[in-house]
Formats: structure tokens, C-alpha cells, sequence
């Protein structure tokens, strides 16, 4: 494949690359422990849990017990590959508000973690997109509550950090909650990070992971970005009362966790997929975080100056990067319609604008999990000709941007990446490639 006569094609190779890297069939059965003298339970959530689970099926001893519940978002639940027992329950809830379905399997997560003993193993298997998936409000909050101030969280322009800090808080699950439901059960934790730094008590809120954040740190988060909750528990996080489980908690000292796939490795495969068709390929980072459009016009810059300066890289080339931007959504005039899309179509809004249409310049954006927002793309395309191709059409890229639409315009150029679930999650790729 020749990057030169078909950009397109060699951008969405490296993209299926990276996510091929961060499959768990590929990266599950080293990191599998031996079957315990007791029972072995598998607990588990995210995007790619109903993979993880049948990667878990596929290497587990056949004469070993296994059972166990895994939640993952609807439609993530992969197809079953021929001849393979299915051990362990898979459902589904909702992704990125959570639903009555998460829930329930929270619950029945918990009850699950009932009775175990110190023979007993416990398999938690955990991935971007559980801190929505497993959902159990602490005290004094509803689901309708929970529900509202996910959303606010997700429109307020917080990282990820932040927001899981106040889930984690808001939670009887998270935030090494569900490890200590388990003791004195050993506890073996899986995760594929979606998040910048590869912190295992940031992905998925950290179910199995000792918390350092506090109850003020989510009421500080909460008070920055104006989100509102109920008074009583305002008072609750302000006592100190829902308060997680702290590093060197005795119910967590059996407790090891273990990174099966990282942003950082998708990036260097997809590198390595580039330099083996001949093209330079440098990563800047695999933990941006800021606003979208404003990462994309910081790429932007980037890339004008390879492509007419010759610096800081040589073309040709192609640059990777990786993180979770934030996209903050801005109001709109009241009958207006609000836009659509998510952080991957916001990056390239604001490149493309930025941009101007400098020539040579390409780029693909797309979420790892295949799900861009709750659109259904991974990502978009942007080349030298995508905002004339727009102004043809009466798109002015402005507009889209002030509204946050970045599925509308990319959808009018046709221009968005569809792949469908991938059923792995190592959150945003990003390449720009410069001939």
C-alpha cells in the first residue's frame, strides 16, 4: 500500500493496526494467573469486558471451574468463536449515561462477591467505558440522579480524571469498592487503559484499585464546573462519609492488577506498520488531554510547519498521537438544533480549520472502541480539499464548530470513518500524515 497514491487507505491501515494490537484474545493468556484451589469467579466491565471474557473462555484450563458476569455496552458483545464454551454471563447496559441494566448487573456483581474465601480467585476484567456500564449510586442518590449528573459531567468539559473522581465518590462499586466486597478472595485484575498515564485507579473508576482522590476532591470537581446534587449528599461528601477505599487498605492487600493493552503500545504498532511501508512515523504522546478542536489546531500547526518548513520532521512522514481531549458543548440558541458527534469529529473540525487546506496534509481521527460519542463512527477524514468541498456544499466549518456538529459536516462530505464496535477501548487515535 503506497501512502502517496491512496492516503486514505494507508491512514485507516494504521488505525486497524492499533486496534489490532489492543484486542484481548491477543493479549490476555500471559497475564492469566493458575486456577486457584477454590472457586474462580470472573467479575467484569467496559467496552471490550464481552471480549476480555471470551478471551479469559479461550485460555482457561477446560477442566478448571469458571463462572462468572461481565457488562459491556449494548451491541459490544462480540460474535463467539466456533466451538467456544461460554462460561462466563455477558449482558449489556448503557454507555455513556448509565441505564436500569447497569444497575442490575452492579448488583448482581456485588451479591457475586458474597461468601468468597481466601482459596477462592477472583478474575475482575476491566475496560474503558465501566465507570457508565457499572452503576450503583451511593447513598442518598437515585439512578435518575446519577443519570443527570453523568451527562452534566460529559457536557462540562472535565477529563477524565475529574469525572471519575466524582463517580467514584458517588458509587458503593467503584473506587476499590468492589475489591474489598471481595476479600478475602485474591484479586486479579485485567485492564485495557483507555486513559492518559495509564493510571489502573482512573480506568474504569477503578473497581479493584485503591482510591487516593477524596471526598473533597469530588466536591471541589463538582463545585468548579457549577454541577448540581442533592444537599444530603453534598453533606455526606463533605463528612467524609462516602469516603473509598484508601492505598494500604488491608481488604486490598491481595489484590494485583495487570495492564494487558495500553494506548503506548497501539501507537508504536501502528509506527511500526508505517516505517514497515517505508515512511517515517513519529508519536507525540499517548496522553493528550484539552479541548478537541484546540488539540487539533496544535496538530494543525504541527503539520503546516513539516510540510513547508521541513520541520520539526522531514516529509514524508506521519504523526501518531493518542489521549482523551474533551469536548466542552457549547449552548444553543433556544429551537436550535444541538449538534452531534464526539471528541475524534471535533479534532478534526478544529485541524481542518486550521488547516486552510494546506496541501499535502491528511489526517484520520477515530475512537479506538468504534464509537465516536454515541454517533455511530469511529472518527472522520480530512484532506487539502475537505473545507472547499464543504463551502461547495454551503457548509461553512464555523458554524459546525459553534455548535459542536462534527458528525453533520463530515457526514455531509462523507467523510466519517465507520467501523462498527471493535470490542477493545484504548480511547483516541490520531494521524497525520504529511507527504
Amino acid at each position: 500500500m503506497n501512502p502517496t497514491t491512496d492516503p486514505r487507505k494507508f491512514l485507516e491501515h494504521l488505525y486497524a493496526v492499533a486496534v489490532r494490537r489492543a484486542l484481548p484474545l491477543h493479549n490476555t493468556a500471559a497475564y492469566l494467573p493458575a486456577p486457584p484451589k477454590g472457586r474462580t469467579l470472573v467479575l467484569g466491565a467496559g467496552k471490550a469486558a464481552g471480549a476480555m471474557a471470551q478471551a479469559v473462555e479461550a485460555f482457561w484450563p477446560e477442566d478448571a471451574p469458571l463462572q462468572g458476569l461481565v457488562v459491556t455496552r449494548y451491541q459490544h458483545i462480540p460474535p463467539r468463536p466456533p466451538g467456544l464454551t461460554q462460561r462466563i454471563e455477558v449482558v449489556e447496559a448503557a454507555h455513556p449515561v448509565p441505564d436500569a441494566a447497569g444497575l442490575a448487573a452492579a448488583e448482581r456483581m456485588l451479591g457475586l462477591a458474597q461468601g468468597l474465601g481466601p482459596d477462592d480467585l477472583v478474575l475482575c476484567l476491566i475496560s474503558g467505558g465501566g465507570s457508565a456500564l457499572l452503576t450503583l449510586p451511593a447513598q442518598g442518590l437515585t439512578l435518575a440522579d446519577k443519570q443527570r449528573i453523568n451527562k452534566d459531567l460529559l457536557r462540562s468539559g472535565a477529563n477524565i480524571a475529574e469525572m471519575n473522581c466524582v463517580r467514584k465518590h458517588l458509587s458503593r462499586i467503584k473506587g476499590g469498592r468492589l475489591a474489598e466486597a471481595c476479600a478475602p478472595a485474591r484479586v486479579v485484575t485485567l485492564a485495557i487503559s483507555d486513559v492518559p498515564g495509564d493510571d489502573p485507579s482512573i480506568i474504569a473508576s477503578g473497581p479493584t484499585v485503591a482510591d487516593a482522590t477524596t471526598c473533597a476532591d469530588a466536591l471541589s470537581i463538582l463545585n468548579r464546573y457549577n454541577i448540581d446534587i442533592p444537599g444530603p449528599v453534598a453533606d455526606l461528601l463533605l463528612s467524609g462519609a462516602l469516603e473509598t477505599p484508601k492505598p494500604g487498605d488491608p481488604a486490598l492487600a491481595n489484590t494485583h492488577v495487570h495492564l494487558i493493552a495500553t494506548p503506548q503500545q497501539s501507537l508504536e504498532a501502528a509506527a511500526d506498520a508505517a516505517r514497515a511501508l517505508g515512511l517515517a512515523a513519529y508519536i507525540l504522546s499517548d496522553e493528550m488531554e484539552g479541548e478537541s478542536r484546540e488539540v487539533g489546531k496544535v496538530h494543525a500547526a504541527l503539520a503546516r510547519a513539516v510540510a513547508v518548513k521541513g520541520q520539526p520532521f522531514q516529509r514524508p512522514c506521519v504523526i501518531l498521537s493518542g489521549g482523551e481531549t474533551t469536548v466542552t458543548v457549547r449552548a444553543t440558541a433556544a429551537g436550535a438544533p444541538g449538534g452531534r458527534g464526539g471528541r475524534a469529529g471535533e479534532f478534526c473540525l478544529g485541524l481542518a480549520q486550521a488547516l486552510q487546506g494546506q496541501a499535502r496534509v491528511y489526517a484520520l481521527a477515530a475512537d479506538t472502541d468504534g464509537i465516536d460519542g454515541v454517533e455511530d463512527n469511529a472518527g472522520a477524514w480530512v484532506e487539502p480539499a475537505t473545507l472547499s468541498r464543504a463551502l461547495l456544499k454551503g457548509m461553512k466549518i464555523d458554524d459546525y464548530l459553534d455548535r459542536n456538529d462534527a458528525y453533520g459536516y463530515f457526514s455531509g462530505l462523507g467523510d466519517l470513518v465507520s467501523t462498527g464496535p471493535t470490542f477493545t477501548n484504548v480511547n483516541d487515535f490520531r494521524a497525520v500524515l504529511v507527504l
